[in-house]
């Protein structure tokens, strides 16, 4: 079995997103969706309606009156939060655990996903609100491939430490010349397998900007953007630390500047116990 066969049986082998999931961001992110809308899908799949309250409950959010129904829980919390908290239940599992390849321990993976998600969402709100769902979701996932990819990478690190020193290779260009693949592909081909959307396999397959096409794509760019911004934070970065390229061509496609990228930062820095308390209770 050639490494390519392996990866797609292991791809195979990963337990997927609830498919309810799916369904959730997709209707979230239509103009004409409704509370009583997400409130419907929810309160018919029992595992989503018991995380669900169990989260709301929690001390983080302080509820003065219990909520006891999904359609209480959208009606308090709005459709944005649900779909927030649904999707930081799916992802949860297969981010948290750790990554010796990359070298992220337990929770690192995820403490980036969660944070470069927040991050892409508030950028979406002002440059395309009406895919804000979409986009948290394609940033929270867009590594998902690493899952996979880990035990290659730890085996093939040596080369692809080399590629990245003495030829200048991006981590993403030396895991692919080494390994054939790369996480980002990996990524799109699980997304394909767990039927997501056309946009989020896009968003997942392209989140580093290897094909410069994608330059002009504002989703893309948003979530690359947000990416970049996690990495220069420090947060979640592993063996591929900052062996990525920035593409400041993107802060022209956003039309936004350094400025705006200090803003992000401070704001993001300010709340980040909000990030905190969210990981404690998923």
């Amino acid at each position: 079995m050639t490494p390519i066969q392996q990866l797609i049986k292991e791809v195979k082998n990963l337990k997927p997103v609830p498919a309810i999931t799916s369904q959730i961001v997709e209707m979230a992110d239509r103009p004409s969706c409704s509370m009583a809308d997400i409130a419907e899908i929810i309160q018919y799949d029992p595992a989503m309606t018991a995380h669900l309250l169990r989260t709301c409950n929690s001390a983080y959010f302080g509820l003065s009156t219990p909520v006891e129904s999904a359609k209480d829980a959208v009606s308090i919390l709005g459709i944005d939060q649900i779909v927030e908290l649904a999707i930081l239940n799916a992802g949860s599992q297969q981010l948290i655990l750790e990554q010796k390849g990359y070298d992220l321990r337990q929770g690192a993976m995820w403490k980036h996903a969660v944070s470069s998600a927040l991050i892409a969402k508030e950028i979406a709100k002002t440059r395309i609100p009406e895919q804000r769902n979409t986009i948290f979701t394609a940033a929270l996932l867009k590594d998902i491939g690493k899952v996979i990819l880990d035990r290659f990478i730890q085996a093939s690190l040596p080369k692809i430490e080399g590629l990245i020193q003495n030829y200048g290779f991006s981590f993403i260009e030396a895991e692919k010349e080494v390994i054939g693949t790369d996480h980002a592909e990996i990524g799109a081909v699980i997304s394909k397998m767990w039927k997501f959307s056309p946009t989020l396999v896009k968003i997942i397959r392209h989140h580093h900007l290897t094909d410069q096409s994608m330059q002009e794509e504002t989703d893309v760019a948003i979530v690359y953007l947000a990416d970049c911004i996690c990495m220069m934070m420090g947060i979640g970065i592993g063996a591929d630390a900052l062996a990525y390229r920035f593409d400041r061509d993107i802060l022209n496609n956003l039309e936004m500047n350094p400025t705006d990228i200090s803003q992000i930062i401070a704001d993001f820095t300010f709340n980040m116990q909000k990030v905190e308390n969210l990981l404690s209770i998923i």
